[in-house]
């Protein structure tokens, strides 16, 4: 499956994303695309440790993928983190996250060591590729 064909799926087979990196600062990347994900019409739950109970964006912050309550199903990842943190959050997603289904890394976040992983435990994975630009590129 080619790279546009999988953003196409993601896009039209996710309802919920959960942003790992979140922040509540504005100017940062994972505040305005994760806005730009909730004004397309898909949820955004927030992971940051450092934030975890706080409200951004009209959602509770959770400080880790575990701490998302049950009855929120992750569809998808949207990574804004170090590549060499990926492969950690893909372990940490397959084993809080049964109905996960595709893991995606921003611009510049590659990691092969998480993309096998993926592989692994049958998430479908996007690196270096920013929803913001994907959407009005694929799907608008």
């Amino acid at each position: 499956m080619n790279t546009d064909t999988l953003i196409r799926e993601i896009f039209q087979h996710t309802k919920i994303f959960a942003c790992v990196g979140a922040s509540m600062n504005p100017a940062r990347p994972s505040y305005y695309v994760s806005e730009f994900l909730q004004s397309h019409g898909y949820r955004v739950i927030p992971i940051n440790p450092g934030t975890a109970g706080k409200q951004w964006l009209g959602e509770t912050v959770y400080a880790s993928l575990s701490d998302i309550p049950k009855s929120i199903t992750i569809d998808a990842l949207d990574v804004f983190r170090r590549s060499d943190a990926v492969p950690e959050i893909v372990r940490d997603a397959h084993a809080a996250l049964p109905d996960l289904k595709y893991v995606w890394t921003q611009l510049g976040v590659i990691s092969d060591e998480a993309a096998q992983l993926a592989a692994q435990y049958d998430f479908k994975m996007v690196q270096d590729r920013c929803p913001k630009i994907e959407i009005p590129r694929l799907i608008s």
